[in-house]
């Protein structure tokens, strides 16, 4: 286990680096300036603050004093909001998303999996059928819609939960719900598939003639195996979800990653972008990491090299 985490941190550092590098060049390559405003600058003024964000010598030179801040863990000043680093900005509103994006991954683990558990164990039923078209609707309503539909219901309406806010559980709830409903749709439908198609194999008909209930036969045999998409989909998901959700943090009026992740890419805060996608990115390679030890761990055939 060791050597196999070892070799899968080495291989990660080119990755990471190849994005650090595509996203500086992208930004860099990008039309206009970090410093464009309604009023421009004087020209020395304008000098002054590439000289102080280290935006003033060739691109080369850019990309080296970047890296050079990157190898200490500084990921720079932003542009954007002047006198914050990114590395301040990220320790505000990182863990208001992790937050977020953790509940909604289990909403949607615990949603998606047992519905379409629920369907494939009641197959070509009026239950599966139910089951799957509220799949299909999960899936059809995008969060813009669904997420002011919950408002209305069940913050204005109902009264049941408040509308906006952040802070405590109950401010929690519906964000996290409209963020996993489409990813639960998804894994619903992974999940029946997944799970019809073993409960079709030779090592489950052997478990049946042995005598062993259904119950048994698809909470001890069936869905071991057929967890496995559904655990190949949960890391890239994981990544999404906890990096921030745009549309879900600015109508719920939640103070997370997301709404700043797009006003730097709009204003080209070089520094902010490349924090962000760094983090991302960071994110995503650990998350495969946990799923391929979570496939070896899941199904014994399966070994970590």
């Amino acid at each position: 286990m060791t050597g196999f985490l070892l070799r899968r941190i080495l291989a990660a550092v080119p990755v990471l680096l190849a994005v650090v590098t595509l996203t500086f060049l992208l930004m860099r390559l990008a039309p206009g300036s970090p410093f464009s405003t309604e009023r421009s600058f004087p020209p020395a003024i304008l000098r002054q603050l590439e000289a102080r964000y280290q935006l003033d010598g060739t691109p080369g030179q850019q990309y080296l004093h970047y890296l050079d801040h990157l190898r200490h863990g500084d990921l720079g000043l932003s542009t954007r909001y002047r006198n914050r680093t990114v590395n301040e900005v990220l320790k505000q509103t990182l863990p208001v998303s992790l937050t977020l994006g953790a509940a909604a991954f289990v909403v949607a683990l615990g949603i998606g999996v047992g519905l379409g558990s629920f369907a494939a164990v009641f197959h070509n039923r009026a239950a599966d059928r139910l089951a799957m078209f509220a799949a299909l609707l999960g899936i059809s309503l995008p969060v813009f819609v669904l997420a002011p539909l919950f408002i209305l219901l069940f913050g204005v309406a109902w009264k049941w939960v408040p509308v906006a806010g952040w802070g405590g559980f109950r401010e929690l709830i519906l964000p996290a719900v409209c963020l996993a409903l489409p990813f639960a749709a998804a894994i619903a439908r992974l999940m029946r598939a997944s799970l019809l198609d073993v409960l079709g194999q030779d090592f489950i008909r052997t478990a049946r003639a042995k005598g062993m209930t259904e119950e048994r036969v698809v909470l001890v045999h069936a869905l071991k195996v057929a967890i496995l998409p559904v655990v190949s989909y949960a890391g890239p998901l994981a990544a999404n979800l906890l990096t921030g959700s745009l549309v879900i943090e600015q109508l719920f009026a939640i103070p997370g990653i997301g709404p700043f992740f797009v006003n730097s890419v709009l204003n080209r805060d070089l520094f902010m972008v490349g924090g962000i996608v760094l983090l991302y990115s960071v994110l995503l390679i650990g998350f495969n990491i946990v799923v391929d030890i979570l496939y070896a761990w899941l199904d014994r055939r399966i070994r970590l090299t």
